[in-house]
């Protein structure tokens, strides 16, 4: 049986919950978290007031449990609230300790070469026409932070039809999408049949695209094999080797900058390895051709800062880390920018190879996925 109790002065209540042991919650957080039509929209579950609204000393008058829901009157207010103890429990706070450094959020699964043989691939017509499959290869994108579409069109522009699948393309100074092909002096290194180290895009830009997709048009040339790296699976290799190495490179900003266009001069200060303020792994940054000077890491730390920014690397570079495949016309493949490195072994000069490339961002990923997760046709599968 659940059972509630109030601290003397009203700030606070203990929970004692079948199965869940005790929750504590202080009384201005549950006002604030209060679902009532006066807090809350009906409509879209946005706040209608400010925290300025709330009385300062706001208290618990009285609480008590009636089946699965708590009933709450806070003071001065005179106000009664429901709260569901399972959006309680689902919510809590009270009790949690600090994870180590480098910790992921769940719903992601790190990954090596094991994954070879099993990339979420879908058909880019199935994902379009059914909302079940579509929901399906985004949770896997979700998970691993790539995946792959086949069969679709050979036509310029294709690419677009898979943003469509989720959210809106990202434009930048190459314009809402870039054309990957060998060129006569290019701006990019990435326009040449040279091979590239594993690497995330655009770590110059500031928010940096969270999305990328590659989109096959023509592939007669040899090699050009697509190869992608798990950043969060490097990282992780790198704390469990060297935890010194680890909190140096998500300590101190590396620098990445691009001018390779008349009027943009792009830079960034970010870590190599980002973390957010309680340790969790959120993003890595890694591009060797767009590293400017790195001048944020003290003299003391910088031979340090080195060793460990040259060991990321020959991470990233171990063969047993990469899935490789190889693109036909008509398929594409896509990668969360903030996690997931790709890479191109080189190809001949003979022969054609054109790729067409654009950014989006992943809040409209997730959001699509969020939104298939709650629908009925998916519940009901």
């Amino acid at each position: 049986m659940h059972k509630v109790e109030l601290a003397e002065d009203g700030s606070s209540l203990s929970l004692s919950l079948r199965g869940s042991g005790t929750l504590r919650f202080h009384a201005i957080w549950l006002r604030d978290n209060a679902m009532d039509a006066e807090t809350r929209s009906a409509e879209n579950g946005q706040k209608l007031i400010a925290l300025r609204d709330l009385p300062e000393e706001i208290s618990i008058g009285s609480a008590k449990i009636a089946e699965d829901t708590l009933e709450v009157k806070f003071q001065p207010e005179d106000k009664t609230v429901n709260f569901s103890i399972d959006w309680l429990v689902r919510h809590s706070y009270d009790g949690k300790e600090r994870k180590p450094d480098g910790w992921i959020s769940g719903g992601i699964e790190t990954w090596d070469c094991g994954l070879q043989d099993a990339v979420p691939t879908a058909s880019l017509p199935e994902v379009q026409n059914d909302r079940v499959a579509l929901r399906n290869w985004l949770c896997g994108v979700a998970q691993y932070g790539f995946g792959k579409l086949v069969n679709g069109p050979v036509e310029d522009q294709a690419l677009m039809k898979v943003v469509d699948l989720f959210g809106y393309v990202r434009e930048t100074n190459y314009g809402r999408h870039f054309e990957v092909r060998t060129e006569v002096n290019p701006s990019n290194l990435a326009f040449t049949g040279l091979g590239l180290q594993a690497h995330t895009d655009n770590p110059y830009r500031d928010p940096v695209p969270t999305i990328q997709v590659l989109y096959c048009l023509k592939s007669t040339a040899a090699g050009g094999e697509n190869m992608v790296v798990d950043g969060f699976r490097a990282a992780q290799r790198l704390r469990d080797e060297n935890q010194v190495w680890f909190d140096v490179l998500s300590k101190y900003c590396a620098c990445f900058e691009y001018s390779g266009e008349k009027g943009v001069v792009l830079r960034s200060r970010r870590p190599m390895i980002e973390l957010s303020p309680d340790g969790e792994l959120t993003a890595v940054r890694f591009n060797n051709r767009s590293a400017a000077a790195i001048t944020d890491v003290p003299y003391e730390s910088m031979a340090t800062y080195y060793q460990a920014y040259r060991r990321l690397g020959e991470i990233i570079d171990d063969e047993s880390m990469e899935v490789t495949f190889r693109l036909d016309p008509g398929e594409c493949f896509l990668v969360d920018n903030t996690r997931v490195l790709h890479a191109r072994k080189s190809y001949s000069g003979s022969g054609t190879r054109w790729l067409q490339g654009c950014y989006a961002d992943k809040d409209g990923l997730y959001s699509t996925l969020a939104s298939l997760e709650a629908s009925p046709l998916a519940a009901a599968e």
